[in-house]
């Protein structure tokens, strides 16, 4: 798919984040202190969108549903937390750390651009 143009720049400011969809990927966009970061709005684990997670000071976003942490440049994890608290270390242990997907990102004649292949 390559490049896709998805949103002028000065419409996402600091702290902002949007979801914008490039071909069948919903993508969230994190506008962390003026650096722009794409990201699967989809947690690596249960699938569900990550627009709401908490991002830290750090560059760091967590998954509101299950608590694990991801790098926002790299989507390592920072702390796999695989399940609810509720539902116990069991069952922890059976889900394997994954890693979030992250999209190039470039800035060009104002506006963001995201690199998605197909």
């Amino acid at each position: 798919m390559g490049w896709t143009k998805v949103l002028a720049s000065d419409a996402l400011s600091p702290g902002d984040r949007q979801v914008v969809t490039v071909g069948k990927q919903n993508i969230l966009l994190v506008n962390h202190e003026g650096q722009f970061y794409a990201v699967d709005n989809k947690c690596p684990h249960m699938k569900l969108p990550m627009k709401k997670g908490k991002i830290t000071p750090d560059g760091a976003i967590t998954c509101p549903f299950h608590r694990s942490v991801f790098d926002l440049r790299t989507g390592e994890v920072r702390n796999w937390t695989p399940w609810p608290p509720v539902v116990g270390n069991v069952l922890g242990k059976i889900a394997k750390e994954k890693p979030l997907s992250v999209f190039p990102v470039r800035v060009e004649e104002g506006s963001i651009w995201v690199e998605v292949e197909e």
